[in-house]
């Protein structure tokens, strides 16, 4: 087994100079993917939407993050053994195909791809008014078209430069989520009072009807809002290919989660409603703004705009990154045009990023669309997270049949997924749950009816291609290479 991996290392790694091979170059360093994947766990939601999700559930909310990122982590570990059985794996998107079919791949690689589009318009809308704030007369298209070319420019160089320019905004979120915590805990401990006259103190997350003051339903909302902080976590999946050394950084990468998930999430939630009572806390203002207000940092507004824009900006450059990627994979299995699976001499999908880039675009129709844009927001991020749901979905399924068709892999794995099989069913029965709770409010149950759209219409575009000549060949010479680096 330590040879076929070797033999599939082999086959993706390259100094990428040349564009005569075919394959995506390791240079992704142990930093780079530990960062990629603390951005991944660190969304946008954790910022700006935290709020609502207090008000609904109160203190609960803690328990609404570690409930989702105890879940998620086991959909993170099948992904890694899974990645690992076979470095010849590119992303989820060649395992769900190899192990459940090539439509599973088809839908699991385009719904990724769909994910990160929509997620990536409401992030260039988030930028625009973002850059606003500073400047208020400036025109939203101008902003816009800066970020999406930004982000272009960002990722045609190399992957080493996306690499770091992720090292440097997860670093900013993580400096300001660190900030929060040290800047709550002085004013925990030196019993601070705020204007109304709310004393800071960890009773304030028991003394206001409990850790569940609005009770079943309202802990069950919290989910609702609460699972688009987490979309993203699964973005060091698609750096498998460019990873040096996989078979080390990805489970550091991995295993790291639920201290981040603890850290980043939960120690920062209890700190907030430590220092505000969670009444208090708006539903429409980032606590994080609101508590460093408190503080008396009079830059505090300013500081947190630019913190919540670089985290709009990392999430849409991780976007643009992995639907490149995803896109290119989908190519080299006949699932795209050939055109899109072409690297550059640098080794980049040139072809497939700039059609991601293409795709951004629509935001600019969404920026002059007045009020509705904040009603759009909220069907598209929740359209987001039930698309993610079914990517990980995916990943759980394929890792059931994994175990059922190739039991030897998993018997030699160096990096098996804890509780295998029953976890993988307790995770599906999660997300059951999840779908049932978006059933709970209008935004959401609209947004809810509306996704089955993108899968008619996936199935509709495989009906068209599956039997095609050129798809049947390039999906034979995906196999036959995931057969030879196995064997090998």
């Amino acid at each position: 087994m330590t040879d076929a991996r070797s033999a599939a290392q082999a086959g993706t790694s390259g100094s990428g100079e040349g564009h005569d091979s075919p394959h995506l170059s390791r240079k992704l360093s142990n930093r780079h993917i530990q960062l990629i994947a603390i951005g991944g766990a660190i969304g946008t939601g954790l910022f700006m939407g935290s709020g609502k999700t207090i008000s609904l559930a109160g203190p609960s909310v803690i328990f609404v993050y570690m409930t989702i990122g105890f879940m998620l982590f086991f959909v993170m570990r099948a992904m890694g053994e899974l990645l690992l059985s076979n470095l010849h794996y590119k992303s989820f998107s060649d395992f769900a195909a190899d192990l459940l079919g090539p439509w599973a791949g088809f839908f699991t690689g385009w719904t990724y791809w769909f994910c990160w589009i929509v997620t990536g318009i409401a992030d260039v809308i988030a930028i625009s008014g973002y850059v606003r704030y500073w400047w208020p007369d400036l025109q939203l298209w101008i902003p816009a078209i800066a970020a999406i070319l930004t982000l272009l420019v960002l990722n045609l160089p190399t992957v080493k430069a996306f690499g770091e320019t992720e090292f440097w905004f997860a670093l900013i979120k993580i400096i300001a989520i660190a900030s929060l915590i040290v800047v709550g805990l002085v004013m925990v401990f030196s019993s601070f009072e705020a204007p109304g006259g709310a004393q800071a103190g960890f009773d304030n997350l028991w003394n206001d009807g409990g850790m569940f003051p609005t009770g079943v339903m309202g802990f069950v909302a919290g989910f609702q809002i609460a699972i688009f902080a987490f979309v993203g976590i699964e973005l060091v999946g698609t750096t498998a290919a460019e990873a040096k050394d996989p078979e080390k950084n990805l489970p550091h990468a991995i295993n790291a989660i639920p201290v981040r998930i603890l850290l980043f999430y939960v120690v920062a939630l209890t700190v907030i409603m430590a220092v505000t009572p969670w009444r208090e806390i708006s539903p429409d203002r980032s606590p994080f703004v609101a508590m460093f207000a408190l503080a008396g940092l009079g830059i505090a507004a300013s500081v947190i705009n630019f913190v919540v824009l670089t985290s709009a900006a990392s999430s849409a450059n991780s976007g643009i990154y992995s639907t490149s990627r995803m896109i290119y994979g989908l190519a080299q299995e006949g699932d795209a045009p050939a055109r899109l699976g072409r690297l550059s001499s640098r080794r980049v999908p040139v072809n497939a990023l700039l059609f991601s880039c293409a795709f951004l675009l629509p935001s600019l129709i969404l920026l002059f669309s007045g009020e509705s844009v904040i009603e759009a927001f909220t069907l598209v991020t929740t359209i987001s997270s039930l698309l993610f749901m079914f990517v990980w979905t995916m990943i759980l399924a394929s890792y059931l049949v994994y175990r059922r068709r190739r039991p030897h892999l998993h018997e030699t794995s160096r990096f098996p997924m804890p509780g295998g099989v029953v976890m993988c069913w307790v995770v599906l029965t999660f997300f059951g749950f999840v779908i049932w709770a978006l059933t709970q409010q209008e935004d959401t149950l609209r947004a809810l009816i509306v996704t089955p759209v993108w899968f008619v219409g996936l199935a509709v575009a495989w009906a068209l291609i599956r039997n095609r000549p050129a798809h049947k060949a390039r999906y034979q010479a995906f196999r036959q290479a995931l057969e030879d680096a196995e064997k090998s």
